[in-house]
């Protein structure tokens, strides 16, 4: 804040189908919260509770040899996208055994019995069970659907097999592994976690394949009109083979897939007649024992439109045959060596489907989010439902899921629900961090045992120049920007750390380290670090409440560095007076530019302190942003101990308007910045304070974790 603001072609065969606190007491530092997703979104929710099919759950518990019936929870409605939603071979997408009986199964037998019957199941592996003999493949029948509850449902030492003229089946939410016979090359033991040979309408989304003798999936001998989605591949020599046949039929759509610590076939594809591939990760960590070999494989006479996939640290990332095509858009490749080839001509997928690219630089955050089984289901066509886990851990060393703030915001879903926590782990992350509108419920936290383990920090002013032209302006600079309702920060410091000394000739030195524009924001137990303009307050517009509850808190600045228009208490904290870039001491803690109808500023219960000369800083000046004589900018500081750094004259006038025209005043504040009321230090009468309360700041809002 400034002193002077104004502030080719498809086959015959297919039809193209569209797809359209308790107030005053400091919080805990951690939350305990759970997140539902509903059936709308895209992947599964972590840490829902009870699940749609708690019912057959329950009736399953009761008895212990036979399979439980119930009402088809909502997800079995659920359809594939990708080539695995055309209308083609006499099927009009994949929908399992939508229609049919759901059954909760958890042995062998219960399980074989209805995967090989001939009529349509939706089956919820409700345990983890275990194949006789190993290796064995239960020889799946159409019209199937076959969901793991929750992350309960495993198969372990086998998996499926889908036969020649098997269609409309799903397989979900599982985590198929083991089979593994301790030969690493095994070419004497067919084991797959799902083999097809001749099906046709296939949905395989958000399985965790592993550790099995020969591949995590083959899709043979003339199969089409497969998806393969949300799955993770991890542990494994042959991991995906497309092909064994000299036809041309196939049609396969893979994405949002997480490739780790695979060697080869990640997929290879031979004989395609259309393989998408699209928003993968493959990712080959240094120092472990699996090396990749290759990565996407084209080969025969395939046709392969490969788009925004990540491949990191792989060899020979993209490889194929000089008979085969791939068009190659929108990849990133990192640490990679080796062949990466394109070439020939392919296809235009969205003359099959519809379907919406994430951004690559995006892939590997949501992919190690949202990969694999999760305890509620959602349907699986809108990237911007995609849920992410309930918790999710930032670490710059790579031990967590993300390496940084942002990649983990971007990995929350659009419009969810319920909670997430980010959990950042001890470090200074250079960066900035946008929460957007569109992702409520965020919980930014750190993990170290204290507040100063974990620091956000970048360096942008006002005047600083963005790339492509212009400068950031005072709200642009924000180290952290919140625009999202009902977000959270804990145990953590934020800062902006531009250096005013140094850059004298730039115009703008309004540098925020925090800005919120939402409403019931809670920040609890954080540092927010900066020099002008640190702690923006602000609404999503003139006419939104935007209500914020600061507690066990450090903030500090020197110039107007609380400021803007939301309803705001800050409680129970520190407000720390720093110097400006000359050594001199001068300042004004709040700018309130609140409208006539709402309330301002609050600081209440709190300490004023800082090494800088006695009686140097105001406690307030009025803001009327761009003029506007219609605002009643307000700060009221009661209750709190003011040094000897507080002005006898506390309140300040700015842009022509006078203070005293507008909201300002104190209550009982104590220490030798306090003084006695006057005209020029006006203090709340005890009938006035009692319409001055936390309480009236927050009306029906209470904040908790």
């Amino acid at each position: 804040m400034s002193e002077r603001r104004g502030k080719t072609t498809a086959g015959p065969r297919h039809r193209r189908r569209r797809t359209a606190l308790t107030v005053g007491i400091p919080l805990a530092l951690t939350a305990a919260v759970t997140t539902t997703y509903g059936t709308g979104l895209g992947v599964f929710g972590e840490g829902a509770g009870q699940t749609a099919s708690a019912a057959t759950t329950a009736t399953a518990a009761t008895k212990a040899t036979t399979a439980a019936t119930a009402a088809a929870p909502a997800w079995a409605a659920d359809t594939a996208d990708g080539f695995a939603s055309v209308n083609s071979l006499g099927q009009n997408g994949t929908y399992g055994g939508r229609g049919g009986q759901t059954v909760a199964v958890k042995t062998l037998a219960d399980l074989e019995k209805y995967a090989t019957a001939e009529e349509p199941y939706v089956i919820v592996v409700a345990a983890a069970i275990t194949m006789n003999p190993v290796g064995k493949e239960i020889k799946v029948k159409s019209d199937k659907t076959i969901v793991g509850q929750g992350t309960s449902g495993q198969i372990v030492g086998g998996g499926f097999f889908l036969g020649t003229g098997v269609h409309n089946v799903i397989i979900r939410n599982l985590t198929i592994r083991d089979s593994y016979q301790g030969v690493w090359n095994d070419k004497d033991h067919d084991f797959d976690a799902v083999q097809m040979d001749g099906a046709h309408h296939v949905w395989i989304d958000h399985n965790d394949l592993r550790h099995m003798a020969d591949g995590l999936i083959d899709v043979r001998k003339d199969s089409t009109n497969v998806t393969v989605s949300w799955n993770r591949f991890s542990d494994n020599n042959k991991t995906f083979g497309i092909g064994w046949t000299e036809n041309l039929v196939t049609d396969i759509t893979i994405h949002h897939n997480w490739f780790r610590e695979t060697e080869q076939r990640n997929p290879s594809t031979d004989n395609a007649a259309h393989a998408h591939l699209y928003n993968n990760y493959l990712q080959d960590d240094p120092g472990t024992t699996i090396k990749s070999s290759y990565g996407n494989y084209s080969r025969g006479s395939t046709k392969m439109v490969l788009e925004n996939s990540y491949f990191q640290g792989m060899n020979n990332p993209v490889t194929k045959d000089a008979t085969a095509a791939v068009v190659q858009r929108g990849n990133t490749f990192s640490g990679t060596s080796g062949r990466n080839e394109s070439g020939g001509t392919a296809f235009d997928p969205k003359s099959f489907y519809g379907y919406t690219l994430d951004r690559t630089a995006d892939v590997p955050a949501l992919l190690t989010a949202g990969t694999g089984p999760r305890t509620t289901i959602g349907t699986a066509t809108t990237p911007s439902t995609r849920a992410a886990a309930a918790t999710l851990t930032v670490a710059k060393d790579g031990s967590g899921q993300f390496t940084t703030v942002q990649a983990a915001v971007d990995a929350v879903p659009a419009n969810n629900p319920s909670r997430v926590v980010i959990s950042v782990k001890p470090g200074t992350y250079r960066e900035t961090v946008k929460v957007p509108a569109n992702k409520p419920h965020v919980t930014v936290q750190g993990a170290g045992a204290s507040r100063k383990d974990t620091v956000v920090v970048f360096n942008n002013a006002a005047g600083t120049a963005k790339p492509g032209g212009g400068t950031y302006g005072t709200s642009g600079s924000a180290t952290v920007a919140v625009e999202a309702d009902d977000f959270q920060a804990r145990n953590l410091t934020i800062n902006n750390d531009f250096d005013e000394a140094r850059n004298q000739s730039l115009s703008g030195h309004q540098a925020v380290a925090l800005r919120t524009a939402a409403d019931q924001v809670l920040l609890d137990g954080i540092i927010v670090d900066g020099d002008q303009d640190t702690l923006l307050l602000d609404t999503a517009a003139k006419d939104r409440l935007g209500r914020v509850y600061v507690t066990n808190s450090y903030i500090s600045g020197n110039v107007d560095f609380v400021f803007g228009r939301a309803t705001a208490v800050i409680d129970q904290s520190v407000i720390t007076l720093k110097k400006r870039w000359d050594g001199t001491s001068a300042g004004y803690i709040t700018a309130p530019s609140t409208t006539a109808d709402r309330k301002g500023i609050l600081i209440n219960r709190s300490v004023v302190n800082g090494d800088v000369s006695a009686g140097s800083f105001f406690l307030g000046r009025n803001w009327h942003a761009g003029g506007d004589a219609s605002l009643r900018p307000q700060t009221t500081v009661r209750n709190s101990a003011l040094s000897a750094a507080v002005k006898s004259t506390p309140w300040s006038d700015m842009g022509g308007f006078s203070w005293k025209n507008d909201r300002f005043a104190e209550y009982r504040n104590t220490g030798p910045g306090s003084g006695a009321a006057s005209g020029d230090r006006p203090q709340l009468t005890d009938s006035q304070a009692t319409g001055q309360e936390v309480a009236d700041w927050l009306g029906t809002w209470n904040p908790t974790a």
